[in-house]
Formats: structure tokens, sequence, C-alpha cells
């Protein structure tokens, strides 16, 4: 199995330039925040990151593509680093401290059915908390390599006693899964709408047992994916197809997961 130490360390340092950059920036009384095409915000902090971690990238691993939210794909090849500067930046604008930087690393799949996350790496610092993980080398939590702790998923396999995470009620209407996504929230013993990266997170420690959206890119899911499945969790579409090309996501323990997705279908 490859080694990708060399990788996660490359990502920390890239987390460490972009925790600086935007907790400079976070709470700031001149902050420019624009609404792209989408009606999405973009911060001058989420377009800084990035530039920051790509010039890095460029240093460090030329040969590999970079694919982030704010400046799109360039380059190409069976690598492929994942950028989204700053996953919830509404949060960010707002002085909300929940939002994180997430890096990742792609490779080709063997079998010609796209990339596939093997590393990654998401950093909150207004939280003070980092999680990651490396496809064959579990997942973890901490300040940095050398102060970790290593995460599993819960063991709760029944859905009243369990926990749901989720960012929001919209969109799950739109998608004709609204009556489902109520359905379990009122299953679940507990619901909570911590929202964007942190919910997987959780799921991740085991705090959280299963949480789900309706609508993600690929940036929002590539580290979170791998962080769960190394945590022992899985992360599929909410059609139940493994891995992070489904446009939305569900995750969980595992021990729930036909139960997540059987109470998400689709009834319009």
């Amino acid at each position: 199995m490859p080694d990708y130490h060399d990788d996660l360390r490359l990502a920390h340092v890239l987390a460490d330039a972009a925790d600086a950059a935007t907790m400079d920036r976070f709470k700031a009384l001149d902050l420019k925040v624009e609404t792209k095409p989408d009606m999405t915000p973009v911060s001058e902090a989420d377009k800084a990151a990035e530039e920051l971690i790509r010039g890095h990238l460029h240093r460090a691993r030329p040969r590999d593509a970079i694919l982030g939210e704010e400046y799109g794909l360039e380059g190409s090849g069976p690598r492929r680093w994942v950028i989204d500067p700053i996953d919830g930046t509404k949060n960010y604008v707002r002085g909300v401290p929940v939002w994180a930087t997430l890096i990742s690393l792609m490779e080709a799949d063997g079998g010609g059915e796209g990339f596939r996350p093997v590393m990654g790496v998401v950093s909150a610092p207004a939280l003070n908390r980092r999680w990651w993980a490396a496809k064959g080398a579990g997942a973890f939590t901490g300040r940095s390599l050398t102060s970790a702790t290593r995460m599993h998923v819960s063991k709760v396999g029944r859905l009243p006693d369990a926990s749901f995470a989720y960012s929001s009620l919209s969109g799950w209407e739109e998608q004709g899964r609204l009556d489902g996504f109520l359905d379990l929230t009122r299953a679940c013993w507990r619901t909570r709408g911590y929202g964007d990266f942190w919910s997987y997170m959780m799921v991740a420690e085991g705090s959280v047992d299963l949480c789900a959206e309706p609508e993600l890119s690929l940036w929002d899911m590539a580290a979170p994916a791998i962080i769960v499945q190394e945590a022992g969790g899985r992360f599929t579409s909410l059609d139940g197809v493994d891995g992070v090309d489904g446009g939305n996501a569900a995750a969980s323990n595992g021990l729930l997961h036909d139960e997540l997705l059987s109470r998400l279908v689709r009834t319009s």
C-alpha cells in the first residue's frame, strides 16, 4: 500500500499557512465579501487562502493537479489536490467560529472510475481543532502530527439511540426527500444542525452517529470522506454509491448506514 506520510506532512504545512491567513481576517471589520453566480458568498480570505495553498503546492508538488473551489482545476495527471479554502464561508463572514480549511489528495482509480480521496486534512482554527487521515493509516485528531488521538466511529446500532447531524433544511424538499428527512429526525434520539465539515468530523470521532447533506461539491466531501472511512465509518451518496461523486452525502458509523439511506429515498 502506498505511503502518504510525506503528503500528509505537506498538508499540515498547508493547513498551518491557511490557518494563519484566515484567522488574521476573521471578524475583521473591513472584510470584503462578494456574491458568486450561484448566490453563495466568497470573502477575500477564501481567495487568499486558496492562492496561498496553490503557491505552496506549485513549489512542493509541481507535477500534481490542483482543484479548488475559487479558482477551478489546473494541471492533469493521476494525482489531484482538492481544496476548499473556507468550508462554512457564511459562518466565517458572520463571525461564527464553525468553519475550516479542507485539503485532500485524490488519486486516479486504477479501474478507470475517476479519482478517489487517499489523504485529507480538515483544519478549524477558530475551534482550535484539526482532523486528518490517510488511506490505510487510520484517522486522527489533534493540532499536529506529533500530538494526535486516533479516532473511531461509534458503535450505536439503533436509530432510537442515535445522534443525527445535518446542515440545514434547505435542499431536501427540492430533491423530494423532505418527508424522509423529517421521518429520520423523528426516529433518532437526538438531532443537531452542526453543519458543514463539523458533522462529518463528529461522525469520525464517534460523538455523532450519522449525518447527511442533499447538495455538495467535490471539495466539500473529499477530505471528510477519507477521514470518516479511515475512522471505520461509511461515506456514500444518498443513493448509496460509495465515494464522493454523487453531489450529496450520507455518512455514518456503518451500522446505521442502510437505515439512513432507506429513510432518505426520493418520494417525488
